[in-house]
């Protein structure tokens, strides 16, 4: 006879026992679901978004891991020190590939590894320290091992290690070879140094954004948000003929308000360009309005001469002329130290409009959003969703 022992079972018992895993399993899904991922740039927009000190005499595990996901180029994930002044370590992005920098006693070192990482994809990074060894995995891969750069730790008088995410605590000035510290990325399923060893977390200022949304390459304004370029630091109009130009990439875009606008902050603008109704609107202080359709998508070009503006979209163009002998005209605002490009809404002004630009050119050069004279921090510098809704609505 077949045996009926404790792991026999009937049909139907075998039947009613995997229905009933099947709806304990979503429950233990969600106990071990990751925590959600961290922005790495802070509300404020200055220093890291979080720091961690840890007892080295406590750690056996010194290694730090994470996945990244960003668009941005340039930026820090994570700065180590025992000393600000003598005994650091940073790790970031430059042209999208990983660059570590580190400073102590032993070495003082610049150096660029690896792929690049901002494609806007999750890749999984680990830093290793064995020994006097560093190294650093990308995806699996081993890019860079650095020897002979460290000296013993424990014999210190006071050995505290501090990791900072997302920024540094000191100027970046101070780096061996500078660079922008904001990162508009984030980061998940992160391990850092051993957490046995960890004395106490500091979180400075809360993250602008979720990192829940889908993003795509570009720069996203929200409601009321706004960035100032110096007229002196962009590049500068041709002189025989005069002339300047430029260029806008939207790909989202809705509500009023202004777009960009030329002028000074004590001053009404001297030009400006406005979203009113699915249409956008060129304005100036001498004549009347022009009105183009909104084509998302297509580059809108604003081409500034002697004898007129010409704003054009596709095959949309039109045409404003200027008054040469009006003092304030445009090219004179370019002699003037406190001269502007303003991008999103004006000082003081309330305004609906949210947009995304895949670039913005002065000159046929591209604009980085982190080297804005000033801008606000709930700006996404080198993202933008894939739609416009409440979950991109942030305020600042």
């Amino acid at each position: 006879m077949e045996g009926r022992g404790p792991l026999a079972t009937s049909p139907r018992r075998r039947l009613l026992l995997l229905l009933l895993l099947l709806l304990l399993l979503p429950h233990s899904h969600q106990r071990i679901q990751d925590p959600p991922a961290v922005h790495l740039s802070s509300a404020s927009g200055q220093g890291p978004v979080t720091i961690m000190t840890f007892d080295f005499t406590k750690m056996r595990k010194t290694s730090s891991s994470f996945e990244l996901r960003t668009w941005d180029p340039e930026g820090v994930i994570l700065y180590g020190d025992t000393d600000p002044h003598e005994d650091w370590f940073m790790l970031g992005l430059r042209g999208g590939r990983p660059e570590i920098q580190m400073h102590n006693h032993v070495a003082r070192l610049t150096v660029g590894a690896g792929p690049r990482l901002d494609d806007g994809k999750w890749h999984q990074v680990e830093v290793k320290v064995l020994g006097d060894l560093l190294l650093l995995t990308v995806d699996g891969e081993e890019v860079l091992c650095l020897k002979q750069v460290f000296g013993p730790l424990a014999s210190r008088p006071q050995p505290v290690v501090r990791i900072a995410v997302g920024g540094l605590p000191f100027p970046p000035s101070s780096l061996r070879l500078p660079l922008v510290p904001a990162l508009d990325g984030c980061v998940r399923r992160d391990s850092w140094l051993d957490h046995q060893a960890q004395t106490s977390v500091s979180a400075l200022s809360g993250s602008p954004r979720s990192c829940g949304v889908e993003s795509q390459p570009g720069s996203f304004f929200p409601p009321g948000a706004h960035a100032e370029f110096s007229l002196q630091d962009l590049p500068q109009p041709h002189a025989e003929p005069w002339a300047f130009s430029l260029s806008l990439g939207l790909q989202l875009a809705a509500g009023s308000g202004h777009l960009l606008a030329l002028g000074t902050p004590e001053n009404p603008p001297r030009l400006s360009l406005q979203l009113q109704d699915q249409k956008v609107v060129l304005s100036s202080a001498w004549g009347p309005q022009l009105h183009l359709p909104l084509v998302l998508g297509a580059p809108l070009q604003l081409k500034l001469a002697a004898s007129g503006v010409t704003l054009s979209q596709g095959p949309e163009t039109e045409i404003l002329a200027l008054r040469l002998s009006d003092p304030g005209s445009l090219l004179n605002l370019w002699v003037q130290p406190h001269a502007r490009l303003f991008l999103g809404a004006l000082p003081g002004e309330a305004a609906s409009a949210s947009f995304c630009l895949d670039g913005l050119w002065a000159q046929g050069q591209k604009l980085d959003m982190d080297r804005a004279l000033n801008r606000s921090q709930n700006i996404w510098t080198h993202s933008c969703p894939q739609s416009l809704g409440n979950d991109t609505d942030t305020t600042h």
